[in-house]
């Protein structure tokens, strides 16, 4: 609802006491007018015309907005030559709009909205503070203000650009819907007909902030001059849900004023203030936060009372909330969103559905390539495979004897040999970290090389289904079956003697081939996804058949088919020669290779046995181990390594991404705690057995130096290739992480900014030893040498986004962080921090946290959640305008998107790269790491 007034006004139409005097305001006086009324007044009565001012206000739900203030152009009595300059309207309309918010709310609207009249009452004085305010020099000082803030809202219309402080939903809408839930709620929860004050938080949809609801139950509670309230009425929940369902920005922040003004006296003091830290603290499961209240409160205090006079009023809170994006505009530039970005995103929208058509295609085209050729080379060999066995088996005799059901079966066996050959490639792990460094990786999607291993294990299912569903349930009964006459065109394959069915199932093949079906079902059924990730909940003792370890120790059981598919492939009855033979001629390279490699694997191990310098506690269940790094041992950033702990177990292997540079004289990882070999490794590392016994576990963040007598054995292996190691190869980088995901971005934010300082070295020795142009022009070939600086010389840009739900999570890095703000004065990398358990900026849950973070950042150049100069946003980020923002910034440039985290936010991202590519300039290449 809004409703506009209008109002002419002159000193007689504004109901003054009689024994009102200029110089010394009555109490009443003080209240409704302001400070400067009496001034203004007297300047009224000097002048000989009556002038009339116009006032605009507005009414607007449950708020109260002055619109404006001017001279009247209509006034009586008024000539054309009597009008104000522009200096003095000016003063009239600032006074003015002092006045007028200090003006007593009108009968009517009192009427309307029954708790402003509280908010009257609670704010008058006595007259000797009336005086005192008009002498004190201070209050004078904080009334000019709260009149020039005031003012700039009226001017700016900036209460429209006002969208936080939401109590229930993105929409602050009280819908029919959500009303009817609460409804429901409230028959659940209530007790005779009563809700009590404790359930208030669950009964709204609060339940995970339910002291923060309290504090809101409490506030309109007062509003009803019931203090003690304890439990309430539907009919009262009505009242209340309407109060704090209002779209009305005024009439919220008023709710969030009175939480903080227990004592109704219209001012909140530091120690209200902290009480409303710790509230939204507590609703954001923020205890870092909320153990420095008392810290951040005298911040706010500091801010919003300069003149020292220890109470904010709700005028002060609103500025702060309006000028919340000018505080955040101190941010550095790789703590916020750049802005002044360029817009000239090109519109590539196909003229019409050919066009859309065509464009779809070149999009699938260029994103599915190098998958595309490889997938029809394997298809196209596997049908000849098969086609050829089917055909040279069709024209035997022995077709006539076990008719389709034998060239099938055999067409498939030659599938599967070479399928179990194929399977050992993606896992050769040395070969591919080789070939990523060749030009080879330009054609082969090494990234999905444990895709194409599932998919071959698919293709080995499939194929073993054919090739043992034929022998047993068709070719053996009709060879068993088949005539003597039909028998004795192949009886020489049998030693003329024809076999039984229990005979074909216990020869050779028939043995080593239900050994290695059986083998292959257990280690498959074990690899699966559930069985792997633990998500299969079985009953002891038969539990131990889940997780990792049950997945890891299966897969070696293949080692013993390969063996048993050499026999196979030894005594077949149907084949005699050895070149009809072939299994050995399909997995003889590649077994090989696999053998060297791990041959290679377990030799280079032992040669890389490291020791362990230093192992620090972090929050979120994480401890980072400092290694020394081994001789001769040259890595990637990107890159990872394999851990082994002898001490633990002699055979498991477990892979933890590189967090060191390549330049640094130590190797490091930051390992979660999920399973048992990493909770076992921890406490071996940070428990200290070894005398004297001072603190047997590491702090938060402590530093631990390893006694190195006695020290548990570790072992490396690697490096090996992964994505993130190309990122060199791009001129722009989006680096995404979810929590431990981001740990293979550390080394390349790492290395770029080893990169970065090796060139200002020479820059600054450049300078010191010349100043001519020859020297400059020495020194530019020496930035194109080959090496490191011509490496990082393509990539222009970085741009990381890490997502996580623990606020200690961003102590893993802190170091990291604090050198990019320190060094990066280009802002050549940004750093955005995303929590995601603190709600949404907006909800009035986190709205004094966006304020005590703004005030922070401003002041100090530290957030106060990271604890870094990188800021932290709060829930997760508009990807989609992250996207758009980086294409509108780089136009006709390669962008090198790489993500670590779970599977649900790679299609979205993937996604977006495809959308932009083709709607923009700027090329975006999606690569994908999961954990």
């Amino acid at each position: 609802m809004r409703t506009s007034s209008f109002a002419k006004c002159t000193t007689s139409e504004l109901d003054l006491p009689e024994n009102f005097e200029t110089s010394s305001p009555t109490a009443t006086g003080r209240h409704a007018y302001g400070a400067m009324l009496p001034v203004f007044l007297n300047d009224l009565r000097s002048n000989h015309h009556r002038e009339l001012v116009e006032i605009t206000l507005e009414l607007e739900n449950d708020a109260v907005i002055l619109r404006n203030i001017a001279a009247a152009s209509s006034a009586p009595n008024a000539s054309p030559s009597s009008s104000h300059d522009a200096g003095d309207e000016e003063v009239v309309s600032s006074v003015g709009v002092g006045i007028m918010r200090s003006l007593s709310i009108t009968s009517k609207i009192r009427k309307t909205f029954p708790w402003l009249r509280s908010m009257s009452l609670r704010s008058s004085t006595s007259s000797s503070e009336s005086i005192a305010a008009v002498e004190d020099p201070i209050t004078t000082a904080r009334n000019a203000r709260r009149m020039r803030a005031e003012l700039e809202r009226t001017r700016s219309n900036a209460e429209r650009g006002l969208k936080g402080l939401r109590f229930i939903s993105k929409s602050g809408e009280a819908s029919d819907e959500l009303w009817r839930k609460v409804e429901e709620r409230f028959e659940f929860l209530a007790k005779d007909g009563l809700l009590h004050r404790e359930d208030f938080g669950e009964c709204i949809g609060m339940e995970d902030s339910k002291e923060f609801a309290v504090g809101i139950f409490d506030a309109l509670a007062r509003r009803k001059e019931r203090k003690t309230m304890s439990k309430i009425t539907k009919e009262e929940l009505r009242h209340f849900w309407l109060q704090i369902s209002t779209q009305s920005f005024d009439a919220r922040l008023q709710i969030f004023f009175d939480m903080a003004d227990s004592n109704e006296d219209g001012r909140i003091t530091r120690e209200e203030v902290q009480e409303l830290i710790m509230l939204s603290a507590s609703a954001n499961k923020l205890s870092k936060l909320k153990e420095q209240a008392e810290g951040y409160a005298a911040l706010i205090m500091e801010e919003l009372d300069p003149e020292n006079l220890g109470y904010i009023e709700l005028w002060q809170l609103e500025m702060l909330l309006l000028e919340k994006d000018r505080y955040m505009n101190y941010s550095r530039q790789h703590s916020s969103t750049s802005v002044g970005w360029s817009q000239n995103m090109t519109n590539l929208k196909p003229k019409n559905k050919f066009h859309k058509i065509r464009k779809k295609l070149q999009c699938l085209a260029l994103e599915y390539w190098r998958r595309g050729w490889i997938l029809l080379l394997w298809l196209f060999t596997t049908s000849c495979l098969f086609t050829w066995k089917f055909y040279q088996y069709k024209n035997r005799t022995s077709f006539e004897v076990m008719s389709y059901c034998l060239p099938i079966a055999k067409g498939a066996a030659e599938t599967l040999k070479l399928n179990m050959a194929l399977i050992l490639l993606p896992v050769c792990r040395n070969t591919l970290t080789w070939l990523r460094s060749t030009t080879v990786r330009k054609f082969v999607p090494f990234d999905d090389n444990i895709n194409f291993h599932k998919m071959i294990a698919f293709a080995i299912v499939v194929g073993i289904v054919v090739h043992a569903g034929n022998h047993l349930a068709c070719d053996f009964p009709l060879l068993v079956n088949s005539s003597p006459e039909k028998f004795s065109l192949i009886s020489s394959d049998f030693n003329n003697k024809k076999p039984t069915y229990k005979t074909l199932l216990t020869n050779v093949e028939g043995v080593t081939g239900i050994t290695m079906v059986t083998l292959m079902a257990i280690s498959f059924t074990l690899a699966t996804h559930k069985f792997r990730r633990n998500a299969v909940r079985l009953p002891p003792p038969i539990n131990a058949l889940t997780g990792f370890n049950a997945f890891w120790y299966s897969h070696h059981l293949l080692g013993l088919v390969y063996i048993l598919m050499f026999i196979h492939g030894s005594f077949l009855n149907l084949a005699h020669k050895w070149y009809q033979k072939s299994t050995w001629m399909y997995i003889s390279v590649p077994l090989l290779l696999y053998i060297a490699e791990r041959t290679l694997r377990t030799r280079r191990s032992h040669h890389y046995a490291v020791k362990v310098l230093k192992v620090s506690v972090l929050p979120g269940n994480v401890f980072s181990l400092i290694m020394s790094k081994p001789t001769g041992f040259k890595y990637k950033s990107g890159q990872y390594i394999f851990l082994q702990c002898p001490k633990i177990s002699p055979f498991e292997w477990h892979p933890f991404s590189i967090t060191s540079a390549p330049g640094d004289e130590y190797l490091s990882v930051h390992i979660r705690t999920v399973g048992d070999w990493t909770q076992e490794v921890k406490i071996l590392f940070t428990e200290d057995d070894h005398p004297p016994p001072v603190n047997c576990h590491a702090t938060f963040g402590e530093l631990i130096q390893i006694d190195q007598r006695g020290q548990p054995k570790l072992l490396v292996d690697g490096p090996y290739g992964a994505p993130a190691q190309d990122y060199q190869n791009f001129d722009v980088l989006l680096l995404i992480g979810l929590g431990i995901g981001a740990t293979p971005f550390i080394s390349i934010l790492r290395d770029l900014l080893n990169d970065k300082r090796t060139i200002d070295e020479l820059t600054d020795s450049n300078t010191e030893t010349s100043k001519s142009d020859e020297s400059f022009n020495s020194f530019t070939s020496l930035n194109v040498t080959p090496g490191r600086n011509k490496r990082s010389q393509r990539t222009t840009n970085a741009y990381f986004y890490w997502v996580t739900r623990e606020p200690g999570s961003f102590e893993w890095f802190k170091g990291v962080m604090d050198e990019v703000a320190e060094m990066d004065h280009k802002g050549l990398i940004e750093l955005h921090n995303y929590l995601t358990s603190v709600y949404e900026e907006g909800d009035a849950r986190s709205t004094l946290i966006t304020m005590i973070q703004a005030l922070n950042h401003a002041k100090h150049g530290v957030d106060i959640l990271s604890g870094t100069r990188v800021r932290t946003h709060f829930a997760r980020p508009n990807w989609k305008e992250v996207f758009n923002k980086i294409a509108s910034k780089h136009p006709y440039s390669t962008v090198g998107v790489f993500y670590c985290g779970m599977p649900v936010l790679a299609k979205e991202l993937k996604k977006l790269s495809l959308e932009l590519t083709h709607k923009t300039t700027t090329r975006f290449n999606f690569h994908k790491e999961y954990f």
